[in-house]
């Protein structure tokens, strides 16, 4: 009987061992690829160029890398919502037949929503989803400033971001 819980004492021992090993191993690897570690071995693993299709993006299957897609995935439904704001509340252009509405109206609308209209409208013009004049837009300063609708971003209105 003692010969039997002796060698299933070893065998947890064991296989505790082991998964200390994995995280040892594993930590190891992380330290190596990790620029701000003081680590012996990170300093002499090989800098990514600049031209590189992993710089300055987070290591496949971290932490960051899924924040970064929860992140994205955020912005895309912002961006979705504030385009079918657009569409419902604006007026269609008689000049460019695009919808069309003042940046005060939509700031009014849109603060119900998120508090983040400014910085959702700026990411969806990067996309060619709409178009303003300016480079910023200010409450009360540009309320009168036309925001189009452009032909993506109707699209996008009705279909969402995926």
């Amino acid at each position: 009987m003692a010969a039997k819980q002796s060698s299933a004492a070893r065998k947890h021992v064991g296989s505790k061992i082991d998964i200390w090993e994995r995280k040892l191993t594993e930590h190891r690897e992380k330290q190596l690829i990790n620029p701000f570690s003081e680590w012996q071995g990170a300093s002499h693993r090989e800098k990514l160029a600049i031209d590189d299709t992993n710089y300055g993006k987070p290591v496949e299957g971290s932490k960051t890398a899924e924040r970064g897609k929860l992140a994205n995935q955020l912005v895309g439904s912002e961006i979705t919502t504030l385009l079918q704001v657009i569409r419902n509340h604006g007026r269609i252009d008689r000049i460019n037949s695009m919808y069309c509405i003042k940046f005060g109206s939509l700031f009014d609308l849109y603060t119900r929503i998120s508090n983040k209209v400014v910085g959702i409208l700026l990411r969806a013009r990067k996309y060619g989803l709409v178009d303003f004049e300016g480079e910023i837009l200010f409450q009360r300063a540009h309320d009168h400033t036309d925001i189009y609708l452009t032909t993506a971003g109707y699209e996008v209105s009705e279909i969402g971001i995926r």
